[in-house]
This record gives structure tokens, C-alpha cells and sequence, in this order.
């Protein structure tokens, strides 16, 4: 077996479970998003900031993945966002089969929505689907403007993209027109917001467009 085939034969595997879980969040009538983004753009401030704000009004939870520690699940319960960590030990994302056996321990119960934090790498989690309805992006401005066509792989999948550390763009170098055109050619359509978790800046913004759509997937459920 070539190494071709025996990632094909991973993939292929992970689809089915993907699958699987596709089909139980569209019973269950759960909105999820799976976060990707390189290590330090903000994720793990977002979702806390997102567990004060989203907490009061929906049922919501987090699915952590990290090469080790539970640090960033735990700063998570600290904000009020039930939250489960999964440890993988040297695997640079999440599959399939790793978030199903997060939610058998977590057992969070009925969710309007779901965020799976994944591990912080914008090559390898791309290719992995967990069963989300949504793939969202995270750059921070810090990061540069050169990143969408270097990692074209995650923005051409992403239906959202979240330009954070908002409150830094007039401190350090950042192209917004550059990055912005960017992602529209890597995905025509897709939602481009920016975020600060500082000053609270999008983060309105960030939580209707994910309440709509928290909405729209349990009137989906319901028919």
C-alpha cells in the first residue's frame, strides 16, 4: 500500500464517522462550527469572550483540541462555556472519531450550538471533517496579510472568516484590502468579520450571524 493509499483509506474512514455525527447534530438540532487557526491568532480568547455573550441566550459547549495540556478547556469553564478537552498527544488536529468520543465522555446534553476549537494549524485540520456545518477561519492581524494564499486550503473551505485582534490593526503592519481580497477569491461570498476581544469590537456582530444560524439548523430540525 502506497502512502497515497493509506491516506486515502484515513480520510475515507473519517468521512464515515463524520458522518455519523453529521446526522446526530441535524437530529438533535445543534449548530456547529469548527474553529481553525494557527497557535496565539485568538481562538480560545474568542470563545470566551463568545461564553459571556452567547452563554445568557443559547446552550453552547466546546470541544477543545490540543497537542497537550487541558489549560485552554479550563480557562473555558473559568468563562462559564461547559467545555472538554481532548489531548492528542502529537496529532496536529481533530478527526472524526476523536470529537464522537469527546461528547460519549462530556455528555453536555441537548446544545443549540456546539464549537469545536481545533488544534492550532492552518494545513492539517482542513482536511478533516468533524460532522460541522461550518468551517471558520481565524487571522489575526498580527499574522500578516500574506496568509489566505499560502494556506488557501483552509480559506477556500472556510464559510467564515474572523479577522481578530482587531484592536491591534493600527499597531502593527496589516493589509486589510490585501487579506480581504485574498479570502473573496479563495471563497466568493463567504462571511469576512473582524473581531477584538479587548474592546468587544464584531463580537455583536460575530453572535447574531451565529444565532441566525443557530436558528435556521433547528427550524431544519424541526420539519
Amino acid at each position: 500500500m502506497t502512502t497515497l493509499d493509506a491516506r486515502q483509506q484515513i480520510l475515507a474512514a473519517n468521512q464515515a464517522a463524520a458522518q455519523e455525527l453529521r446526522q446526530r447534530f441535524v437530529a438533535q438540532g445543534t449548530y456547529v462550527v469548527n474553529l481553525i487557526s494557527s497557535p496565539g491568532s485568538g481562538k480560545t480568547t474568542l470563545l470566551a469572550t463568545l461564553a459571556r455573550k452567547l452563554g445568557r441566550r443559547q446552550r453552547c459547549a466546546v470541544v477543545v483540541g490540543d497537542i497537550a495540556t487541558e489549560l485552554d478547556a479550563d480557562r473555558l469553564r473559568a468563562a462559564g462555556m461547559p467545555a472538554h478537552q481532548i489531548v492528542t498527544g502529537g496529532s496536529c488536529h481533530l478527526d472524526a472519531r476523536m470529537v464522537a468520543g469527546a461528547l460519549d465522555v462530556a455528555r453536555f446534553g441537548m446544545l443549540d450550538l456546539l464549537l469545536i476549537e481545533n488544534v492550532g494549524n492552518l494545513v492539517c485540520p482542513a482536511n478533516y471533517d468533524l460532522g460541522e456545518h461550518c468551517k471558520m477561519v481565524l487571522l489575526s492581524v498580527t499574522e500578516g496579510a500574506d496568509k489566505p494564499f499560502k494556506y488557501p486550503g483552509i480559506f477556500s473551505k472556510a464559510d467564515i472568516a474572523v479577522l481578530t485582534k482587531w484592536d491591534l490593526r493600527n499597531v502593527v503592519p496589516f493589509d486589510e484590502r490585501a487579506v480581504v481580497q485574498q479570502i473573496q477569491a479563495l471563497r466568493p461570498g463567504g462571511r469576512i468579520l473582524r473581531a477584538s476581544s479587548i474592546t468587544d469590537e464584531g463580537i455583536d456582530e460575530l453572535c447574531t450571524l451565529l444565532e441566525q444560524r443557530v436558528g435556521a439548523c433547528k427550524a431544519a430540525a424541526q420539519r
